[in-house]
């Protein structure tokens, strides 16, 4: 569920009126609903209820200084991936020492800033990255706190650019290889130490098949590397898919409630239902990975409609927002709903909303049928909350937008919008 609804005939995050906003701060503009991505986080710990557990948000998904300042007062961990992300939590008041950080090409320096933080525990995916954590800790003379991430070959059936468990993605290492690896570590590796346990198997999930499957299996490595090594932790992952498709109802109770339960998506409850019984006598700690669960849902993308273009074989609504701005349609044809500001009333016409980058591939849908919003109308591409922003380019030297952080009536700019000076900042 989420915060964005019609109201008085116009679109509404919260108590905010989103034609005001777009009036007012102009377009390409993100908003983010505040509510929405407490509701979610929230939701997520209590559905981990039963075990001792702390919920990592991604940052990679939403990394906004506001959007991590409200989940740090919250009391959440985070999920790195990179030294900027680590420099980002601890600006917004983040405890570095609930960080966990993970990615394949880890660099010295970043290895370096994260140990002088004293990070919870790097999530480690290869031989060669533990060896070399061991050494640059070796170096400053410190303990370097690891878990190494496992691949337990499971198939997500997930897009392949976002699966991340199976045995041909680059991410962890062999199941078959993980024991005899911390093995090695622990007799060779005097700088390490063995905390915990990672694995990940994939974004946008709307099964639990795949989360049950996972768990089941790796649950017995984790409690043999409790008992040889001491770990404490286990980091399960993240990957608990959103609802795309009828987002915008997805809003309202009642959507889920009307769905049976072969249709109703995956629920944050549901999950939590399905996998405490699984961890709850392992005695260790879990750790969620959430990103796009929290913030997905949280977040619209507004964009003015320019003009239409009728041909012969289409008609395209052109939008001042493109590819530079959301690339999720263009990168592997992600869907969102998109929905004007203006509560719709009349016809549905078939088009392709499409931006104004000199790419074929700058799409956000193509033969779809939408109401029949005109030039200078705005509307709302829904479920931007996550992968939105943080994916961002400033291709074809269009600044990047602004964002938007709503409570209630309240509209905070968290981001100002980037001006042609700044395009060039830096350059000579």
């Amino acid at each position: 569920m989420h915060g964005f609804a019609y109201k008085n005939g116009t679109l509404h995050c919260e108590d905010t009126d989103l034609q005001a906003l777009a009036q007012e701060h102009g377009t390409p503009l993100y908003v983010y609903s505040s509510g929405t991505l407490l509701d979610h986080y929230k939701r997520l710990d209590q559905a981990l209820d039963g075990v001792d557990h702390e919920v990592a948000y991604a940052v990679k998904a939403n990394s906004n200084l506001s959007v991590l300042r409200l989940l740090a007062e919250e009391g959440a961990g985070f999920d790195i991936v990179s030294a900027g992300e680590l420099f980002r939590v601890i600006k917004a008041g983040g405890d570095p020492k609930k960080c966990t950080f993970a990615g394949v090409g880890k660099t010295r320096e970043e290895i370096e800033y994260a140990l002088k933080h004293e990070i919870y525990s790097f999530n480690v995916e290869s031989e060669a990255e533990l060896r070399y954590l061991n050494e640059v800790a070796a170096d400053l003379g410190v303990i370097a706190p690891a878990a190494v991430r496992v691949n337990p070959n499971v198939d997500a059936k997930t897009h392949k650019y976002i699966s991340t468990g199976k045995s041909e993605n680059k991410f962890g290492v062999d199941f078959e290889a993980i024991s005899d690896l911390y093995a090695r570590a622990a007799s060779e590796l005097k700088n390490i130490h063995l905390r915990g346990l990672q694995m990940h198997i994939g974004s946008q999930l709307t099964s639990i098949d795949p989360f049950i499957e996972a768990v089941d299996k790796v649950a017995p490595l984790a409690s043999q590397l409790k008992a040889d090594h001491g770990i404490e932790f286990w980091s399960i992952g993240g990957g608990i898919g959103i609802v795309y498709e009828d987002s915008l109802q997805a809003g309202s109770e009642a959507w889920w409630s009307s769905k049976s339960d072969e249709e109703r998506p995956l629920t944050l409850a549901q999950y939590g239902e399905a996998v405490v019984p699984r961890l709850k006598d392992l005695g260790l700690k879990i750790l969620l990975e959430p990103g796009r669960a929290i913030a997905g849902n949280a977040g619209v993308l507004l964009t003015k409609c320019l003009y239409e273009k009728k041909g012969s074989a289409k008609t395209f609504k052109i939008v001042d927002a493109g590819m530079g701005d959301l690339i999720r349609p263009a990168l592997y044809e992600g869907h969102h709903d998109i929905v004007p500001i203006k509560e719709p009333a009349g016809e549905v016409r078939k088009v392709d909303v499409v931006g104004p980058i000199c790419e074929s591939g700058d799409f956000f849908c193509q033969d779809r049928e939408l109401p029949d919003f005109q030039p200078g109308d705005f509307i709302a591409l829904m479920s931007a909350g996550a992968y939105g922003f943080v994916m961002a380019s400033n291709y074809n030297s269009r600044p990047f937008p602004a964002e938007i952080l709503v409570d209630g009536g309240t509209a905070t700019v968290v981001r100002k919008r980037q001006t042609l000076d700044d395009l060039i900042a830096g350059e000579s």
